[in-house]
Parts: C-alpha cells; structure tokens; sequence
C-alpha cells in the first residue's frame, strides 16, 4: 500500500478507535469493533499493529509526534535552547490537554489491567521527556537538566491534565494555550535567572 493510502487508512483507524473508546472505553473496545467501524479487515488492524495495546501505543506516538518533532530539531539546531522551549510550550501545553490525550487518559484510569496507562507513559512522557532533558542541557549543564525539566513542566502544565481528565475544565482555546505557555516560560526564565 502506497504511503499516502496507507497513512489515510490510518488515519480511519485511529479515529474509529477514539470514537469507540469514548462510547465503551478500553475494555469495551476490540480490534474487531476497531476494524468494523473504520470498515477495515480485522487482519489489516493485527498485521499492521500486532494487538490492541499496540494500536493504541501507535494512537500515543501520534499524539506526541508534534512535540518529539519540535524537540528533535532543537536537539538537532545549536540555536538558543531557550527559543526553543518558547516554541515547544504551547505545542506540548496543547497536546496534553487536547481531546486527545484526555480520552487516552480517561481510559486508561478506567483500566484495570493498566496496559493503556503503560502505553501512555512509553509512548508519550517516557519518549518526550529525555529529549527535554537533553535541550536543558544547554541551558543549564548536566546536573540542572532533570531539575529543571520538572520545573518547567510543573509550571506549563501543574494539576491543569487532571483537572481536564476529570471534566472540571474545559478544553483550552488557542489563546488560553499560548498565555499559558508565555506566563510559563516568564516564570521559569524568572527561576532561572534569581
């Protein structure tokens, strides 16, 4: 299948899955009833995926690429990490509190087997977070990076994932996305500079 088709059928895929894990959550959802409401072969979703904590960890990765692209090329660019971290805040700000990402966690607190939450982590903070630590190290050296990647994720994002999981937010506009982020990267270059 031609790269384009592929990444199409993928894209139906994906947005049957969310579709169904909002309607049964993650128990309630099958690779068959995956395959049957994005009108796709059952052996397509198991060829393609191996299983169905293997679709839903590919649902993760996606969700997290815009981050880990941005990331990636800061690592890549010997810019200013700083530009960077600006640039990367409202994409990862947006990411974690979008529609998205909220179902995947909603379901995954629903999951008693915790294989969602495990996918989560390893698709998303496990593969973003090290490259975060990597562009700190630019700005700090070695032994402030981790540090100061807590810091700056507890000043983007602090409660504000679970209290949109849990329904008691609603989903930020552009705009609340990009004060957030700018109010979080004046505090942290405040903490950075005292």
């Amino acid at each position: 299948m031609r790269d384009e088709a592929r990444r199409k059928r993928h894209e139906a895929i994906t947005a049957a899955a969310y579709a169904l894990l909002e309607e049964r959550g993650y128990a309630g959802t099958s690779m068959l009833t995956i395959a049957r409401a994005a009108k796709a072969s059952n052996e397509t979703l198991y060829r393609w995926y191996g299983d169905k904590q293997g679709l839903f960890a590919e649902m993760v990765r996606d969700n997290a690429e815009a981050s880990r692209a941005l990331l990636d090329e800061a690592i890549a660019d010997e810019g200013d990490p700083l530009e960077a971290l600006a640039r990367l805040g409202p994409v990862l700000f947006g990411m974690v509190l979008g529609d998205r990402a909220v179902l995947l966690n909603r379901a995954a607190a629903a999951d008693a087997s915790g294989e969602l939450g495990a996918a989560i982590s390893a698709g998303g903070r496990e593969a973003v977070r090290p490259l975060l630590v990597d562009l700190m190290r630019r700005v700090a050296g070695d032994d402030a990076a981790e540090g100061l990647v807590e810091v700056y994720l507890s000043l983007l994002i602090g409660d504000l994932q679970i209290r949109r999981a849990i329904g008691a937010m609603p989903a930020p506009d552009q705009a609340t996305i990009d004060a957030r982020a700018e109010r979080a990267m004046t505090a942290f270059l405040k903490l950075l500079n005292d």
